[in-house]
């Protein structure tokens, strides 16, 4: 196969596992969020445990970010068509 093919593929491999991700719904991400938290010792009601969703939140959205870029055929060496 060829590059472009491959990257098409893992694009597409890509969208279906994030199609999977999207059906928690935000409540059910937030308490799975918050059972982290606890599980690390934080107390809910505390600035800590705030600051641990915080960066649960902060992580997830640069995982996000990296996983776009990664996987963006126009980002990624864009005048190097075969």
């Amino acid at each position: 196969m060829t590059t472009m093919t491959m990257r098409l593929l893992g694009l597409a491999a890509a969208g279906l596992v994030l199609a999977a991700c999207q059906s928690m719904s935000p409540q059910e991400r937030r308490a799975r969020d918050e059972n982290t938290c606890a599980s690390y010792g934080f107390r809910r009601g505390t600035d800590a445990f705030a600051t641990c969703l915080q960066r649960i939140d902060l992580d997830r959205r640069a995982e996000a970010r990296a996983f776009r870029y990664d996987n963006d055929v126009f980002l990624r060496d864009p005048y190097h068509w075969h």
